[in-house]
């Protein structure tokens, strides 16, 4: 990504913590502009909206414990408040608000938007898939910092795949190691889940002999940005692809309540008892990323089946041992990878070699390991916190902290620095641009619908980041305003090229 481009002069002056904090958090290109456009008032001038509507009895009532617990002594009115902006996602309830004691300090957390311009709404708390930049709260306030969760796909909003997307955000959860509050392992229960016990290389072979193929595919979401359907389409020209799901699909699975789109979704005993017969399972991920790992890729190993895997290209850091997963990008092409399927499946000395992590002490990755073991939240594990609520109090911690600091300077008459904030940088999601799942984009054809769906998404989403970093930067309040900050980006775009 790009770094910040030096402040216009104008903004540089006399510039507060809190301004700095917003000004640095959005970086390059809209700063800028600004300097080739001419002086405009600094954004959120006067810190809050002069009409903010004050907390109500809600957030004075709200007493009920949540979080690990701490020494604050603090009334309600007293403590910062987060605000989950994409309030479907808030970790609480019956109620709309709630105080959390988190290990530096309490905070009252809530879903309601009327509190969102009040001088102790400290942060935004937004998700990735809600997030969009043509609805985005302005204008943004400068003593705000603005959290982004984001555990989904990449494909589910690829503005955050970019620089001006990202660096919006002060702090991220998201799937890459790298975001302050990785998720990376959230399909990952634990250890244990790995060393599920594996059907029998004697009853896989019955199965076989029966008819159905070595590989199991099982996909319903069809058109995605890693246009899995278009490899396996080719894979299916070399080797027998038993493909249940809505793509590619050649076979019925054996009763009604299998061929439930629910069912096939959960870990349902019926379901994980069929698919665990095959030995290999097509485990593409609908996007490509770093550190994008879902249940396809965690659930066949579970079973003792061996993934055959498209996803993240990190994913080998992640892995039990050295022999456990089979790498698609390994092959030179798919009949190349189907021959190796082939040998595997006809001798099953060396097949029984993916699935020795199983064996005790088998998982030599002290790295997976660790990263198990250090991880603050659980999967479907109730004696430790969701992640939800583990993200919540890592920013209620920050902006407590941020406080604290901002007070400290204050008080020493700019004797000591002003707090620096802190900004997600490209790696917290970073994704790149998507490419066929089989050939080059110059191979295409001209009507190509994946490549008018996902290319144009991908591009777009960079323009869409640059139109709200820029919006910001000038203080604007009308998200009206987004699609001619849209067009202009476009037709510059379009003089350059």
């Amino acid at each position: 990504g790009r770094g910040p481009a030096p402040l216009p002069a104008g903004l540089r002056a006399g510039m507060g913590p809190a301004g700095l904090w917003v000004t640095l958090a959005l970086g390059c290109s809209a700063a800028a502009a600004l300097a080739a456009d001419g002086p405009a008032e600094p954004c959120g001038a006067e810190g809050w909206a002069q009409d903010a509507v004050p907390p109500g009895a809600a957030f004075v009532a709200a007493a009920s414990y949540r979080g690990p617990g701490n020494n604050d002594t603090r009334g309600n009115k007293a403590l910062p408040i987060l605000l989950w902006w994409s309030g479907s996602l808030f970790p609480h309830f019956p109620g709309d608000t709630e105080r959390i004691d988190c290990p530096r300090g309490s905070c009252l957390v809530t879903r309601s938007r009327r509190v969102a311009a009040h001088r102790r709404t400290k942060a935004l708390i937004f998700y990735g898939t809600d997030f969009r930049a043509y609805e985005a709260p302005l204008p943004r306030l400068p003593h705000q910092t603005w959290a982004l969760f984001h555990e989904e796909s990449p494909m589910n909003n690829y503005v955050l795949s970019h620089s001006p997307g990202i660096r919006l955000f002060n702090y991220t959860a998201t799937f890459r190691r790298e975001s302050d509050y990785p998720l990376t392992l959230q399909w990952l229960p634990g250890a244990g889940y790995l060393r599920g016990r594996a059907v029998p290389l004697a009853e896989k072979d019955a199965w076989r002999r029966r008819g159905y193929g070595p590989v199991l595919y099982m996909q319903s979401h069809c058109d995605v940005p890693s246009d899995r359907d278009r490899y396996v389409r080719e894979l299916m020209k070399y080797i027998q692809v038993d493909s249940y799901g809505k793509c590619l699909h050649n076979r019925e699975l054996p009763s009604e309540r299998l061929r439930d789109t629910s069912t096939a979704t959960t870990e349902d005993s019926e379901f994980m008892t069929f698919i665990a017969r095959y030995k290999f399972h097509l485990a593409l991920e609908n996007a490509i990323c770093d550190d994008y790992m879902t249940e396809k890729l965690w659930r066949p190993m579970h079973l003792g089946a061996v993934p055959v895997y498209r996803g993240s290209p990190a994913v080998r850091d992640w892995m039990p041992n050295n022999l456990s997963i089979i790498l698609i990008d390994d092959f030179d092409s798919p009949q190349e990878l189907a021959k190796y399927l082939d040998f595997l499946d006809k001798n099953g000395e060396e097949y029984l070699k993916y699935l020795e992590y199983k064996n005790v002490g088998g998982i030599k990755n002290q790295f997976l390991l660790e990263s198990l073991e250090k991880r603050e939240w659980g999967v479907n594990d109730m004696t430790l916190p969701n992640y939800l609520n583990g993200f919540e109090c890592f920013i209620c911690d920050k902006e407590n902290t941020r406080v604290k600091e901002q007070q400290e300077y204050k008080k020493s008459r700019g004797k000591i620095p002003a707090p620096r904030p802190h900004i997600a940088q490209f790696k917290h999601m970073g994704c790149p641009m998507p490419t066929p799942g089989f050939g080059s984009v110059e191979d295409l054809s001209e009507g190509d619908s994946w490549k008018e769906m996902w290319l144009q998404d991908y591009w777009q989403s960079l323009d869409q980041g640059e139109a709200l970093t820029a919006m910001i930067h000038r203080n604007e309040s009308h998200q009206g305003r987004f699609w001619d900050y849209m067009h202009e980006i476009f037709l510059k775009r379009t003089r350059q090229h």
